[in-house]
Parts: structure tokens; C-alpha cells; sequence
């Protein structure tokens, strides 16, 4: 029997479980200007999934690359969420989140 594709998936599946609070909490310190964060260690991941010969872990690391991708899109939709008032902001913030408010509300 073969369990790597079985654990390939678990572990996908843990990656993208772990990126959720990663993107949240990473709004709330640091608003959208941590997306670049998410970007090099996305490319990073990229170029170290070419270099691995483990196919397992290959796998895994191109998992965690395009999740790191995706995350960039999520720290903006987040923000959108906290405007929204789905997740709390971050009370050192209000004045950046009231500024934003005001750019959305006046267009």
C-alpha cells in the first residue's frame, strides 16, 4: 500500500489550516504591509521546491509555496473583513482603519 499521496493531503490540508490564523493575525499586527512577507517566502518556496529530491517533500514545499501565494490575496480580503466589522481591528490602528473607511465610504 502507498501512503504518501494519503499523507500528502493530511499535510496539504494542515498547511492551508495553518495559513488561516497566520493571515489573521498577521492584518492585525501588521495591516496589508506584510504582503511581501507572503511573497518572498512564496517564490522562495518555489525555487527550494525545484531543488528537492524528495518527491514527498517536494510536494509539500510547493504546497506550502502557493499557500504562502494565496495568502497575499487573504491579508487584503481580511482587511476588507475587519472593515466590515467581521473580525476585530486593531485598537493601535483605528486611525488607519478609519482612514480607509473614509476612502471607501466617499467613493
Amino acid at each position: 500500500m502507498q501512503f504518501s499521496g494519503l499523507l500528502i493531503g493530511v499535510c496539504t490540508f494542515l498547511i492551508i489550516g495553518l495559513f488561516h490564523p497566520i493571515v489573521i493575525k498577521a492584518e492585525y499586527y501588521f495591516g496589508t504591509r506584510c504582503w511581501w512577507v507572503f511573497l518572498v517566502s512564496g517564490i522562495s518556496g518555489i525555487i527550494a521546491t525545484l531543488f528537492i529530491d524528495s518527491f514527498f517533500f517536494s510536494a509539500l514545499t510547493g504546497v506550502f509555496s502557493f499557500s504562502s501565494l494565496w495568502s497575499i490575496m487573504e491579508v487584503f480580503e481580511q482587511e476588507q473583513r475587519v472593515l466590515k466589522g467581521w473580525f476585530p481591528m486593531n485598537p493601535k490602528r483605528t486611525a488607519y482603519y478609519a482612514k480607509k473607511r473614509n476612502a471607501i465610504s466617499s467613493k
